[in-house]
């Protein structure tokens, strides 16, 4: 129990409003006890002088020790409460009320006396004759009077009597009293906070098995939390924050899954298109090499020619390879510098064309702006022209392809459409993955791209040029793949 949360939280409020109980007590208590002293010696501030005045103590400018006993014996039995001492000047005990046996002292200090008799704030404490430890409240005056002092009347408001009924009142009703009221509060206290840490750690308790359960399923499967409406407290905000890291989590991770099996079917799609142009190359060299001395020029040619084109797309699946592999590791970043991109479009546009009349396809550039500049890395851009061109001719069979180039405030919208068969809706998500490879896929790769490795460099040269390509695309009705510079 001690080692959940809820079980520590439990120990640590009871611990802690014990001590507040029993600090709450002894600060009452004390409190009260210097209230009453105050009041106490207020009430009584004036008594030794009027005891000097009213019992006639002091007669002819000296004390009269009998009206002094006198004084004694009757407060010893009218007034229990106080006791009367007569000190002189130096603060030695000359004779007193209490009862014989009683008194332990033989002087007390004077310097409580003297801060009395100079209106010091109160409550002062001056010493018990009775006792050796305890100090009590007191009225005091010289004796015959002020000018010519022979000593002190000395009168101790609390006496033994009052301290024996003290004792039974708290030892009776007000420590019963103040208990009851103490531990009711204590366990009140305990109820109401037990209560609220219940409250607060079934909160914990729900998000601690939640992450459990995670864990449990090996990131797998994530059962979304209820979250609360509203702000809420902090317990609240990391229980969002972690069903946010979690729902980030479990997608992150099917992702990975998702990729690998991505990347399986790449290594099968490239090993497939490996494999296919180096039988070939590998078939025409082993007939040259067997029948190279009694073939005819013509037909040796034809087999050199075979085998050269073969070498070539061997070389141009490669490099695909290698250049998307240096574009992710940014190993090859961007070297941007001005120039015309309608120039450059134009280039790519009559690369092409001599492909695109024999295949009795339009190719065409359009642009409003014959001058329009662009920062960027022209080769790599030219690289995205020249794969969306062909993988746009690849996917048309009549019609035509168009390039379009538009300024717009201070970039340009580069485009690129055509009539061809268009891109399934369900592909279209996927199409710029770079392990992706769709039913139509083998259309879109594109000249020496395999696997859709094609669109993933374009994507990943204006994603590094701070833009993004884009498609729009339908079933029969051709693509239109853009994106901007400036």
């Amino acid at each position: 129990m001690l080692r959940s949360l809820y079980g520590r939280l439990a120990l640590t409020l009871a611990v802690s409003l014990l001590i507040v109980g029993v600090l709450y007590t002894l600060l009452v208590f004390s409190s009260a006890r210097l209230y009453q002293q105050q009041v106490d010696q207020r009430l009584n501030l004036d008594l030794a002088a009027k005891l000097v005045e009213e019992r006639g103590i002091v007669a002819a400018g000296h004390i009269d020790e009998a009206a002094l006993k006198s004084t004694f014996a009757a407060y010893m039995a009218i007034n229990p409460n106080i006791e009367i001492y007569l000190i002189d000047p130096t603060g030695a005990i000359l004779s007193y009320s209490a009862d014989p046996g009683k008194v332990k002292r033989k002087r007390v200090s004077l310097d409580p006396i003297r801060a009395f008799l100079a209106g010091a704030r109160l409550p002062l404490l001056g010493d018990d004759p009775r006792s050796f430890e305890q100090r009590k409240v007191f009225s005091v005056t010289p004796v015959p009077d002020a000018r010519h002092v022979e000593g002190y009347l000395y009168v101790v408001l609390r006496g033994e009597r009052y301290d024996d009924i003290a004792q039974y009142l708290y030892e009776s009703l007000v420590w019963r009293q103040s208990a009851w009221a103490l531990a009711g509060s204590l366990l009140l206290g305990l109820l109401a906070g037990l209560s609220l840490f219940y409250l607060l750690t079934r909160r914990i308790n729900r998000l601690s098995l939640a992450m459990d359960t995670l864990r449990d399923q090996n990131f797998e499967d994530y059962t979304p939390l209820q979250l609360p409406r509203g702000r809420g407290d902090e317990i609240d905000h990391l229980t969002a924050a972690f069903d946010e890291m979690a729902r980030r989590i479990v997608a992150q991770l099917d992702e990975l899954r998702r990729q690998d099996r991505l990347r399986r079917d790449l290594v099968a799609n490239v090993s497939h298109d490996l494999r296919t142009p180096m039988a070939i190359l590998n078939g025409y060299l082993e007939t040259l090499a067997i029948k190279g001395p009694h073939m005819e020029n013509q037909e040796r040619a034809d087999c050199l020619s075979a085998a050269l084109t073969s070498s070539a797309r061997l070389t141009a699946l490669i490099d695909d390879l290698f250049e998307l592999a240096r574009l992710e590791a940014l190993s090859e970043a961007p070297a941007p510098e001005p120039f015309n991109i309608t120039e450059l479009a134009q280039d790519v546009v009559q690369k092409f064309a001599l492909q695109a009349r024999e295949r009795g396809l339009g190719l065409s550039l359009e642009a409003e702006d014959r001058s329009c500049f662009v920062t960027a890395d022209i080769g790599q851009i030219s690289r995205v022209f020249e794969n969306l061109v062909a993988n746009a001719l690849a996917a048309t069979e009549t019609g035509r392809v168009t390039v379009r180039i538009d300024k717009r405030a201070d970039e340009a919208l580069i485009s690129i459409a055509d009539t061809g068969a268009g891109i399934p809706e369900a592909e279209l998500p996927h199409i710029f993955e770079r392990f992706y490879r769709g039913d139509s896929g083998q259309a879109r790769s594109g000249q020496g791209a395999p696997g859709g490795l094609g669109l993933a460099i374009c994507y990943r040269i204006v994603a590094l040029h701070g833009g993004q390509l884009e498609v729009e695309s339908a079933p029969g009705h051709g693509s239109h793949f853009f994106f901007h510079l400036s």
